[in-house]
């Protein structure tokens, strides 16, 4: 969930915001700032919803080695940039990563590092931990 709604964050601010690429309905309503300003600000507040449910479900998880956490994390960005990149760029054409030529490709781009961060957050959180508890006497070890 943290992932889902940073990955979205990251998105609004980078894309949205500081580029200027698209907004969250300019495929829809190219040249309406005001409709987009507020579908961004509704996008925004999705992903501040998402966080925070995140952050809740983490609050009750089990302690989990940093590195595990990063790793969903970024794996979770992974995953929303796949499903905003197929339902909003793709099927609903809601908007594109960067309208105009090379439209397809910024898309494909897009999903092609949704695909990379799922792939590098899962390796990263499932790397066996290393340090304090793979060494000999370690908590856990063979103390009884």
């Amino acid at each position: 969930m943290l992932g889902l709604g940073i990955g979205g964050f990251i998105d609004g601010i980078i894309l949205h915001q500081l580029l200027g690429w698209h907004h969250m309905l300019s495929g829809w309503y190219p040249g309406n700032e005001h409709v987009n300003m507020i579908g961004d600000g509704l996008f925004h507040l999705g992903c501040l919803v998402i966080v925070v449910i995140g952050v809740l479900l983490l609050s009750r998880a089990r302690p989990a080695p940093l590195k595990e956490v990063i790793g969903w994390m970024i794996a979770g960005w992974g995953v929303f940039n796949l499903v905003e990149g197929l339902i909003d760029h793709q099927i609903l054409g809601v908007h594109h990563v960067r309208h105009g030529s090379g439209q397809l490709l910024y898309d494909m781009g897009f999903l092609g590092l949704g695909v990379a961060l799922i792939a590098f957050g899962l390796v990263l959180a499932r790397m066996p931990a290393v340090g304090r508890a793979s060494r000999p006497g370690a908590k856990g070890e063979g103390h009884e």
